[in-house]
């Protein structure tokens, strides 16, 4: 017999994916849970002795963790008439049954009343958390260094206050037509899962400007965009530096960012640039200054936020020599790596900590 092709479809199939589809959209899981919870009443009207009525609270905990806002409310009502038809099934009421019976019932009130309170996010807690994972992972992704020539080595690293898994520092990086390099460091005002949500929107829409603007009118961009937005907390401060990556030639603007870091290899000498620019969001039209220079064979640039110099009682300038020292001890062994290891070494762990390594390799 000749084998089938492989491309030929399986008998039924459309129909499994629509009811898989159907299982795990939310009115199919509140479905399964309320049949296991109307088995379980006739469990209870057959042999009430034998099947306990706690468990009918199984499906409700269940739909805690499964079910949106919009959907868990109905469920945890239909499971109040469930707790309602068992109670009247009992053959008897002992203390315990009761208690039972006002424990549950209480707390299907609450969360009926807790999930109308947070019904405006219309998820449930298991889903709203994978979202905001997955918007995490998003901000990480506009940080991913693309491909380049091999003469460059460019590295991020990023680390939240207090171990929190957001934060207000992010990076953007992005080739323009596979000749210059557009790398963005950026500082929401407020740190860890406070600057998280505003970082994950401004993010987004400076991934979109900076591969689609000249470099001259990034930063003029962004700015709008953040007065557009009026948040309570709304500014932000950013670098963004355009390399050429045949020549070396860069434009480094800033918007009242720390002060970008050159090192020259032939001197082993590091140069502050520090380009005159407000912050983001909150004056308009507003022009932001440009320094040019070039990174020759050997050269570094550090583009970093404030968590990495500044500590309380301490000037943020000692802050940048410290960094730089550090710096210096680490690279002694690799520029790869150096991003992470820098990170690491320098900087308040209970603030918000960014840094961008560019290296021109000899």
């Amino acid at each position: 017999m000749r084998p089938l092709p492989a491309h030929l479809p399986l008998p039924g199939g459309a129909m499994i994916r629509v009811l898989r589809r159907w299982v795990l959209s939310d009115l199919g899981i509140a479905s399964v849970l309320a049949l296991f919870a109307a088995l379980v009443v006739v469990g209870i009207w057959l042999e009430p002795v034998d099947v306990p009525i706690n468990l009918i609270f199984l499906p409700l905990v269940l739909g805690i963790l499964f079910l949106s806002s919009r959907m868990l409310p109905w469920f945890a009502g239909y499971i109040l008439l469930t707790l309602v038809t068992a109670g009247v099934l009992q053959e008897e009421y002992t203390i315990r049954i009761a208690t039972a019976l006002g424990v549950m019932a209480t707390i299907s009130v609450l969360v009926i009343v807790m999930s109308l309170r947070r019904g405006q996010i219309g998820v449930g807690p298991l889903r709203g958390q994978s979202m905001l994972v997955d918007l995490r992972d998003r901000i990480l992704a506009q940080g991913e260094i693309p491909t380049l020539p091999r003469e460059w080595l460019v590295e991020s690293a990023l680390s939240s206050a207090g171990g929190s898994p957001f934060a207000g520092d992010f990076v953007v990086a992005t080739t323009r037509w596979r000749e210059s390099l557009e790398l963005v460091v950026v500082d929401v005002s407020g740190k860890g899962e406070a600057a998280g949500t505003r970082a994950l929107q401004l993010s987004g829409a400076m991934g979109g400007l900076v591969g689609a603007l000249p470099p001259a009118g990034f930063l003029p961009a962004a700015n709008d965009y953040l007065l557009q937005r009026a948040w309570e907390e709304g500014f932000a401060t950013a670098v963004h530096v355009s390399v050429d990556l045949a020549t070396g030639v860069f434009e480094l603007r800033s918007a009242g960012h720390p002060p970008a870091v050159q090192r020259h290899a032939g001197s082993g000498r590091w140069e502050m640039l520090q380009a005159e620019g407000p912050v983001l969001g909150i004056v308009e039209d507003v022009e932001y200054a440009c320094i040019r220079g070039q990174l020759d064979q050997g050269d570094s640039l550090l583009l970093y936020t404030d968590g990495m110099v500044e500590e309380p009682r301490r000037d943020i300038e000692l802050g940048i020599d410290h960094m730089l020292g550090a710096a210096e001890s680490l690279l002694r062994k690799s520029w790869d790596g150096l991003a992470d290891r820098l990170v690491g070494a320098v900087g308040s762990p209970d603030d918000d900590r960014a840094l961008l390594l560019v290296h021109r390799r000899p």
